[in-house]
């Protein structure tokens, strides 16, 4: 093979035991996976926020951010739950270019995916343990999830991944929500085929096992826009967008028909300020129509401390290496307006 083999990871199971989640935490997690799974189901009319920076490349710079979030959770948690998005894995078009905590647990040295896993684990961790915050993260490598599926809330398996079937295998049997996005081509059948794939039941291999896995049934839809064949970014958070989604949902027969709208990326088109305007009209579609009141259940915002981006080098605290970000004044500012409209 054209490959060297550096080092073995340590299993997850390993890992675990290395860095255990206290009973507190085992609570506070299962109490949140509950309030959750109500909320993808209809049982619960508050909304979701995934709310985080682009991509995690400093603990310290993270925890800071979700410390705010946390203090402002206590005061919309009538009407928002609040999931802060601790992305570790970072996906690249072309595979060049910083590509995530996991990989590169300082940005600023060499890749060391051993270090890597440790640090991911531990950064999610002190979400849990010190702030009371399950997270999110985004599935880039099904092979991971057992390193963290007993910390965060909720997956996301992103534009690139979404027509993969290990991907869609893997989705079947977690217990946490997993959202879809629509691949980069914008074609919905993909996004509502991968769901139907991880509503079902399978028998694959995982981690060289054969499983079982019972089937995801709070597997749901993320918008994030599209781009055509010219390279042209174009949004699908309209009114008319959502009402053919809520048709798709109700042709396909899965259970708890759910969107989450992506206010960045395509729809967009990475200007990041947009994401308030954006998600202001998903909301007053959701006034205006009852069917989409009912089939949104929030946002993914990507925020941070500081407005906008900066190269991998860069030394501006709490700014995105990545894509641009809504800087916290705003970003507090929006979450309570969207509180406000529920």
């Amino acid at each position: 093979m054209n490959m060297e083999f550096i080092g073995k990871l340590p299993i997850p199971k390993d890992i675990k035991e290395q860095y255990p989640v206290s009973e507190k935490g085992i609570k506070v997690k299962a109490a949140r996976d509950e309030e959750i799974k109500k909320i993808f189901s209809g049982k619960d009319n508050r909304l979701v926020f995934v709310i985080g920076p682009c991509s995690a490349d400093r603990e310290d710079a993270v925890l800071e951010y979700i410390s705010r979030l946390r203090m402002v959770q206590e005061k919309v948690k009538d009407k928002i739950l609040i999931i802060p998005r601790i992305y570790t894995n970072k996906p690249r078009t072309t595979g060049a270019g910083y590509k995530g905590m996991l990989h590169y647990p300082d940005p600023n040295e060499k890749p060391d995916l051993i270090k890597g896993v440790i640090a991911i684990r531990k950064l999610h961790m002190k979400s849990l343990e010190e702030y009371g915050m399950s997270t999110a993260d985004e599935m880039l490598y099904p092979e991971n999830a057992r390193y963290l599926n007993d910390i965060i809330s909720y997956n996301a398996v992103g534009a690139r991944s979404v027509e993969n079937q290990q991907h869609r295998l893997t989705a079947s049997g977690l217990n946490a929500p997993v959202g879809m996005k629509n691949p980069t081509s914008g074609d919905l059948n993909v996004m509502m085929n991968a769901i139907q794939a991880a509503q079902s039941k399978h028998m694959f291999i995982y981690r060289g096992w054969e499983v079982k896995s019972h089937g995801n049934l709070y597997t749901h839809a993320i918008l994030r826009g599209y781009v055509d064949k010219f390279g042209n970014s174009h949004p699908n958070y309209h009114y008319e967008d959502l009402m053919i989604l809520n048709e798709l949902y109700n042709k396909s027969g899965l259970l708890n028909p759910a969107v989450i709208v992506d206010t960045n990326h395509s729809n967009s088109g990475k200007k990041y300020e947009e994401q308030i305007r954006i998600a202001k009209e998903v909301m007053y579609s959701c006034k205006y129509n009852n069917d989409i009141k009912r089939l949104v259940k929030g946002f993914m915002i990507e925020s941070y401390l500081e407005d906008g981006c900066q190269s991998v080098d860069g030394n501006v605290y709490g700014k995105s290496i990545t894509d641009p970000c809504l800087g916290w004044e705003k970003t507090e500012k929006l979450i309570y307006e969207i509180a406000d409209m529920v």
